[in-house]
């Protein structure tokens, strides 16, 4: 039964308060109309406790802009929500990605995640294809979906708010991934739940690496928030040869520095008793925060994102298939995700509201109980990658 406005409401009490439930809630289907983001459909989600998110249809049914009670969470870049045909996917080297980088949630995938690489092509039986050529994060993330529904679902008392779409990642002598994506909310809830299935549809045998690029900002990030996170090793530093220079260390956060290079790290997360892994930013001066959830089977892999450079100011939790050191890496010991015909992938994801100093706490005690975190803010990278069991 959904609580709004301090009150928890029938379906028939809901009702009788209003003609129609997007008077308190609802999913509302747009498109925008200007400059790089002009054509862009767009699906706003209203809980009716504050929290309004934008789901970009025609950017992979990614999260774009994520409020709660008019404070913002996810991270808008100077690029914008950029129209996915304005996109040079091998632009500057591979690293036009950032020029269509913006947003809550950026997805990676779906053959290929974090810098560019060159593959051998032999398992596409193509002989003109000697290589698969992948700029960062791969193509997904900028290919519109085929909207195949949204609404409300009410189930008694309760009503979820939802959207279904399919991805198609595809080419002629190559991969032909789709990317299933669902996402819930209930009404009156403060959490966002997505659903997420990779089905390789083609028959050449393909590569599948994902990872989502979760990128949280002001006021959530300010100076002083901490990112709280069951950290039981430290694996990769990308910075360790200047890991103090910037005085900003992996937990604790700065103001907006001027020239700051972006930081990294991977850490080894430890999952609680059924087998979560929830990584939450904390700004414990205001009372506001914000929590990952997912499953360690499907994201044994877990980065940390600093770009505190002005005007880029953000933090991004990273649930990775697989190590930081990339493709080749993966390939060499074993780890490489490949699907057959019909084969699928699975994940599940919680992105969870943290709107007041009590929910802030409770996070973080539920966190530390799983395992604590290293008090360093410059911990020693191990350089132990654990094995990433389950590739075929």
């Amino acid at each position: 039964m959904p609580q709004l406005y301090g009150e928890r409401m029938s379906r028939r009490e809901l009702s009788a308060r209003s003609g129609s439930l997007s008077q308190f809630a609802g999913v509302r289907l747009s498109t925008l109309g200007d400059g790089v983001e002009r054509g862009v459909r767009c699906l706003e989600f209203r809980t009716g406790s504050g929290l309004r998110f934008t789901v970009l249809v025609d950017r992979a049914m990614d999260i774009a802009d994520c409020e709660h009670n008019g404070r913002a969470i996810g991270w808008h870049s100077p690029s914008g929500f950029r129209n996915a045909g304005l996109h040079e996917y091998e632009g500057e080297g591979g690293l036009g990605w950032f020029r269509s980088m913006s947003g809550l949630l950026i997805t990676c995938g779906l053959d290929h995640t974090l810098f560019m690489h060159d593959d051998p092509a032999g398992h596409y039986f193509y002989g003109p294809r000697e290589k698969v050529s992948s700029s960062l994060h791969g193509r997904i993330g900028t290919i519109p979906a085929r909207l195949t529904g949204y609404g409300e679902s009410w189930n008694g008392d309760d009503c979820v708010l939802w959207a279904e779409g399919v991805v198609q990642q595809s080419t002629v002598f190559g991969e032909d991934l789709h990317l299933i994506r669902r996402i819930e909310a209930d009404v009156g809830g403060d959490e966002i739940r997505l659903i997420d299935r990779v089905v390789n549809h083609g028959f050449y045998r393909t590569p599948h690496m994902y990872c989502y690029h979760i990128n949280v900002s002001h006021p959530v990030v300010a100076e002083g928030s901490r990112y709280v996170a069951p950290i039981r090793d430290v694996i990769w530093a990308a910075h360790t040869d200047s890991y103090r220079d910037q005085n900003t260390g992996y937990r604790t956060f700065p103001a907006p520095i001027v020239n700051f290079h972006e930081q990294v790290w991977q850490h080894d997360m430890a999952p609680d008793s059924d087998g979560k892994v929830s990584v939450a930013v904390v700004n414990e001066a205001i009372g506001f925060g914000f929590e990952v959830e997912t499953r360690k089977d499907q994201f044994p892999a877990m980065f940390e994102w600093q770009n505190f450079h002005a005007g880029h100011y953000a933090v991004g939790i990273e649930p990775s298939t697989n190590h930081v050191l990339g493709k080749a890496f993966a390939r060499d010991r074993g780890e490489l995700i490949w699907l057959e015909h019909g084969d699928e992938r699975r994940y599940d994801s919680v992105f969870r509201i943290l709107p007041d100093a009590g929910a802030v706490a409770d996070a973080v005690s539920r966190i530390e109980g799983v395992a604590s975190q290293p008090d360093d803010e410059y911990p020693a990278p191990s350089g132990n990658y654990p094995k990433i069991a389950g590739a075929k």
